[in-house]
């Protein structure tokens, strides 16, 4: 491998917003966010919509998402009644 062509990896914390799960990996992402870990360290914090924990996928739940706000704006903007 060449040296210096690499993004640096470190470790970040990943937030899951609608669950609160966090999980410490590896990653390039950076944040201005941090938040102290259990093992005393203070690390990156990134806040992510979806993750494992939330996934209809992994979690077998569907959620339903309400779409008649977006559908009454993107009339609005468009003018179609």
């Amino acid at each position: 491998m060449k040296p210096g062509i690499h993004p640096d990896y470190h470790p970040v914390v990943f937030r899951d917003i609608s669950t609160q799960a966090t999980y410490l990996i590896r990653s390039t992402v950076t944040s201005r966010q941090t938040i102290e870990w259990s093992d005393g360290n203070t690390y990156p914090l990134v806040d992510v919509e979806i993750s494992a924990d939330s996934h209809p996928f992994y979690t077998g739940k569907a959620r339903r998402i309400s779409v008649t706000g977006r559908v009454e704006k993107f009339q609005q903007r468009y003018g179609i009644r």
